[in-house]
């Protein structure tokens, strides 16, 4: 039986242009031919995540939004939604202290983008890549289904402190770079995804595999039987890996299977 391959996305699988290494492509096809199974493990929610550029690398599931989300061979086989009570309550908050902040759902991202400084690249992208799926906070806090959401420091640390002790109780917050946290339902994470997928389908821990580059794959790279940190991600994921390979431009991917075999 194949082995279960694990793969962050953004920094890993491709880089901040969206750019896929052709070695990266040849590995994923030599992996495919040999019978291993490849999921996508992704922070970010089904919505965000793009099919056309992804899913014919041989894609067959996909774990989105932090674990919150598990999808096979196109169905959906699980979804966790924060609860309308909790989300309705934790809105208001975010809003309160100044918070820039998007939700996260399967089906919208809600932003409302003047809490964004005018040039914040993260929010043109998320506008660029869903179109009428990037739906604003302000008016719809009635039918909000979200998920995790994200949050950005753009207040005094008197405010940041508040956050982080606000948000302690029922989330787990997950550092980033710039100021930018992750924030996901406590419970949930790219390992409990990958623990999810792995009980629907039978696959014994020690085939898992997983690559990641940052802090939001540590759960799965300290989960997962064997984990690879790309060359050029955060030190805190190479600290967690097994396994250091290249960069993602310098053929990382394509080392790391090699190293274990799988090509």
């Amino acid at each position: 039986m194949g082995k279960a391959l694990f793969f962050d996305i953004d920094g890993t699988i491709w880089d901040g242009r969206q750019r896929i290494p052709d070695s990266t492509r040849e590995a994923f096809r030599r992996m495919k031919e040999r019978g291993h199974r490849l999921f996508i493990s992704s922070g970010r929610t089904r919505v965000f995540i793009p099919d056309a550029p992804l899913m014919p690398l041989g894609f067959d599931g996909v774990l989105a939004g932090c674990g919150t989300y598990v999808e096979f061979c196109g169905q959906m086989k699980f979804y966790h939604t924060i609860a309308s009570e909790e989300i309705h309550r934790t809105n208001a908050f975010l809003r309160d202290i100044g918070a820039a902040y998007i939700l996260e759902g399967h089906r919208c991202i809600y932003v409302d983008p003047e809490r964004f400084p005018q040039e914040s690249p993260f929010v043109r992208e998320v506008s660029k890549a869903l179109g009428k799926n990037m739906v604003r906070v302000s008016g719809n806090e009635g039918r909000l289904e979200v998920s995790k959401f994200c949050a950005n420091y753009l207040m005094d640390a008197g405010r940041q402190q508040e956050l982080e002790q606000w948000l302690g109780a029922e989330y787990t917050v997950i550092h980033r770079e710039g100021g930018f946290v992750e924030v996901v339902p406590k419970g949930f994470s790219k390992a409990t995804g990958i623990q999810k997928i792995c009980e629907i389908l039978g696959i014994p821990h020690e085939d898992t595999y997983s690559f990641g580059d940052s802090t939001n794959d540590l759960d799965m790279l300290e989960y997962t039987a064997h984990s690879v940190a790309m060359g050029d991600g955060m030190q805190q994921a190479k600290d967690a890996a097994e396994y250091v390979t290249a960069p993602l431009k310098e053929d990382g991917i394509y080392q790391a299977c090699r190293y274990y075999g799988l090509i």
